[in-house]
C-alpha cells in the first residue's frame, strides 16, 4: 500500500467526537419550607456529561411516536356501504364509465390510500434510552434547574401546601415533580396544579426532563444518590446509659438526611447491650 492510499484509509475511517469529562454539580438541598440543609453533589456520569442532541432527538421521537393510540380508520370502497348497482349504461351517455358510485371519485365514495390503524411504537435500544434521560438531567443540572427537597412530609393532601413549598423552594414556570412510591399524598397535593407534573423515578422519561423548566427530586428519587445508615453511640456521663442513634448520610456528599432516636438501655461500661429501635 502506498502512502498516498495509506492516508486515504485513514480519512475514511470514521472518527468518534472526543467529548469531554462529566462535570459534578452541586444543589442545595432543602426541606420543604425552604430551609438548607446542606449541599448534594449530583452523580457526574448522570447529571454532568455533555448533551447528545441526535440521542435525544431519536428517543423523544420514538416516545411521542409510542404514545400515539393508532386508532385512526377509513372505510375502503369495499367497505362503504351502497354501491351495489352500475349507475348508468355503459356506453351511450358521453360520460365516462362507472362501475359503483362508491369509487373513491364519489361524493360519499370510499378513501384511496387512508390510513388503517397501525402501531407507531419504534424499537429504541435501552443503552440510547439511558444516555437520552441523562442528557436532558445534564442539561437542566447545567442550567441549574434541578431542586433536591429531603421528602414531601405532609400529614394530609392539600393543594395549599404544595404551592406554599413550590414558593418556599423558589420554584415557578413548569415543574416535573420525581415522586416515590410511598408519595401518594404528595401526588394528590400537586395534582389541580396545571403547571406541575408528577412522575415516579421507575417512570422518568426524557421527553417529560425537557418539557418543564425545573426537576425536583427527593432523597429517595435522586438518582445516583447512595445512602448508609450510620450509628453512633454516646455514652451518657452521669447515668451510664447508651444512646443509640441512627443517621442516614448520603455517601456522596456527606450530608445528614433523617435522624432518629432509637431504644437505649441502661447496660454497664464494659459490655453495652443496645437495641436499636425498629
Amino acid at each position: 500500500m502506498t502512502s498516498s492510499q495509506t492516508v486515504e484509509a485513514i480519512r475514511r475511517t470514521p472518527r468518534r467526537k472526543e467529548r469531554p469529562e462529566p462535570v459534578t454539580h452541586t444543589v442545595v438541598r432543602r426541606d420543604i419550607e425552604g430551609t438548607e440543609l446542606g449541599s448534594v453533589d449530583l452523580e457526574p456520569s448522570i447529571f454532568g456529561i455533555e448533551p447528545n442532541e441526535a440521542v435525544l432527538h431519536q428517543v423523544v421521537t420514538a416516545q411521542l411516536a409510542a404514545a400515539r393510540s393508532g386508532t385512526q380508520s377509513t372505510k375502503t370502497r369495499a367497505q362503504v356501504r351502497g354501491g351495489g348497482a352500475k349507475p348508468y349504461r355503459q356506453k351511450g351517455t358521453g360520460r365516462a364509465r362507472q362501475g359503483s358510485t362508491r369509487a373513491p371519485q364519489w361524493v360519499g365514495g370510499g378513501v384511496a390510500l387512508g390510513p388503517k390503524p397501525r402501531d407507531y411504537r419504534q424499537r429504541t435500544p435501552k443503552k440510547m434510552v439511558r444516555l437520552a434521560l441523562h442528557s436532558a438531567l445534564s442539561d437542566r443540572a447545567a442550567a441549574g434547574r434541578v431542586a433536591v427537597v429531603d421528602a414531601w412530609s405532609w400529614d394530609e393532601p392539600k393543594t395549599k401546601s404544595a404551592l406554599a413549598a413550590l414558593a418556599a423552594l423558589g420554584l415557578s414556570g413548569k415543574v416535573l415533580v420525581v415522586l416515590d412510591d410511598g408519595d401518594g399524598l404528595a401526588d394528590r397535593s400537586f395534582a389541580n396544579l396545571q403547571e406541575i407534573q408528577t412522575t415516579i423515578h421507575s417512570e422518568l422519561a426524557a421527553y417529560d426532563v425537557l418539557r418543564n423548566d425545573w426537576v425536583v427530586f427527593t432523597d429517595a428519587t435522586l438518582p445516583g444518590g447512595e445512602f448508609e445508615e450510620l450509628v453512633i453511640e454516646v455514652i451518657d456521663e452521669d447515668t451510664g446509659d447508651v444512646l443509640v442513634i441512627d443517621e442516614v448520610v448520603d455517601t456522596a456528599s456527606g450530608t445528614e438526611t433523617e435522624l432518629q432516636e432509637a431504644e437505649f438501655t441502661e447496660t454497664d461500661a464494659g459490655t453495652p447491650d443496645v437495641e436499636q429501635a425498629p
